[in-house]
């Protein structure tokens, strides 16, 4: 007797054909990962730096990966193998994949027929940033990807067995992948908490999160010989959008943010392609107006509240740095807030997916495939 695959797992399967067919697996130039893979091999945290077209901050005369360490990590077994021929695009490719059937298997702990979970796991594929984010796996873009990933993975956790340790592994992951998802941690320690034996689990997830933080001291020691991350500081403050002192995390850029996020639209062309998505972007009020369902959430009260703070307090960072992810298509930032309002999506729809949130679903798919579609023949070509 054959065995069905789990749902979940066709879900990733499709999601790395189709990133993998969209990308061809080629290789990102912008491979700082496998560049910082290579130099913690070698016992340092200084990258030998090919050039300026990869972003490294210049500091006492050596060259630093300034992005969360994690993908490099993960590589780390196949730059071993491989060196710098090492694929990080594919690595992209699996994160989104497991991304998405992570997504699958939390819409079916919240009791989503398969219809209605398809439908939002398509969304957050192609709806978001997700899938053109894997499909170029560059250093900016591959965190993201990461970010997502292990989120999901956190989420999924906290809809299953809720054990401490793992929320707490899946955390520092997304953290170690995106800094501002270390905003989300205090909303997972209440929804761990708050289940029978709580006490017990808040126990191994804060042992966790105390060896992750002795980790991450020692990395920054080693790299600025400081305990703290001075990293995006000093790259704003040498910046020509920057500012020379301060920090990159100003109420001034509010306005800005604001505009990127919601407004932002792409340029009409008086012929073909007919719409140029300019490098700053595409608001999500074009790109992906399906996360209105988010706010259709009502019930399990507890889960809705968590998920909205989440999604605010990891939002925040986002909505005050001095830059809004240029260049890109879409908001690549948003991928920080939007696994939690992908869960109130599904905590939304759950009785029944009306056709007006299909339609807004389908437009927000079509509108990432066309982002997609549009960089990959006239941008990266």
């Amino acid at each position: 007797m054959t065995r069905r695959v789990k749902p979940a797992y066709a879900a990733a399967i499709v999601a790395f054909a189709v990133t993998a067919l969209l990308s061809h697996l080629r290789a990102t130039p912008y491979n700082n990962f496998v560049l910082l893979a290579q130099a913690l091999l070698h016992g340092r945290t200084w990258i030998d730096w090919p050039g300026a077209y990869i972003d490294a901050l210049q500091y006492h005369g050596r060259y630093y990966v300034i992005e969360a360490p994690l993908p490099a990590i993960l590589l780390l077994p196949f730059v071993a193998v491989f060196g710098g021929q090492t694929n990080q695009t594919l690595l992209a490719i699996v994160l989104c994949a497991v991304a998405v059937g992570a997504a699958w298997e939390l819409g079916e702990r919240f009791g989503l027929p398969a219809h209605t979970n398809a439908w939002v796991c398509a969304f957050l594929l192609a709806g978001t940033d997700l899938l053109w984010c894997a499909t170029f796996g560059d250093v900016w873009f591959i965190a993201h990807v990461s970010a997502v990933c292990f989120t999901m993975l956190a989420l999924v956790e906290l809809a299953g067995k809720r054990r401490g340790w793992l929320v707490a592994l899946f955390a520092a992951c997304a953290f170690e992948s995106r800094f501002s998802m270390i905003a989300a941690i205090p909303v997972y320690a209440y929804l761990v908490l708050r289940q029978p034996g709580g006490r017990k689990a808040i126990e191994s997830f804060g042992s966790v999160l105390v060896v992750v933080a002795a980790l991450w001291l020692l990395y920054n020691r080693a790299r600025w010989g400081t305990w703290n991350d001075i990293g995006y500081t000093t790259w704003y403050h040498q910046d020509q959008v920057g500012m020379p002192t301060g920090s990159p995390f100003r109420f001034t850029y509010l306005p800005y943010q604001l505009w990127s996020f919601f407004v932002q639209m792409p340029t009409a062309l008086p012929a073909f392609p007919w719409l140029r998505p300019e490098f700053s972007g595409v608001a999500l009020t074009w790109t992906s107006p399906a996360l209105v369902l988010a706010f259709f959430a009502r019930k399990p009260a507890a889960w809705v509240v968590a998920l909205w703070i989440a999604a605010i307090l990891t939002a925040v960072p986002n909505f005050l740095y001095y830059v809004n992810g240029f260049a890109q298509f879409g908001m690549r930032h948003a991928l920080d807030f939007e696994p939690f309002l992908v869960a109130l999506m599904m905590l939304a729809v759950r009785r029944r997916l009306a056709w007006w949130a299909e339609a807004l679903i389908a437009y927000s798919v079509v509108v990432g495939l066309w982002g997609c579609w549009y960089w990959l023949t006239l941008v990266r070509t």
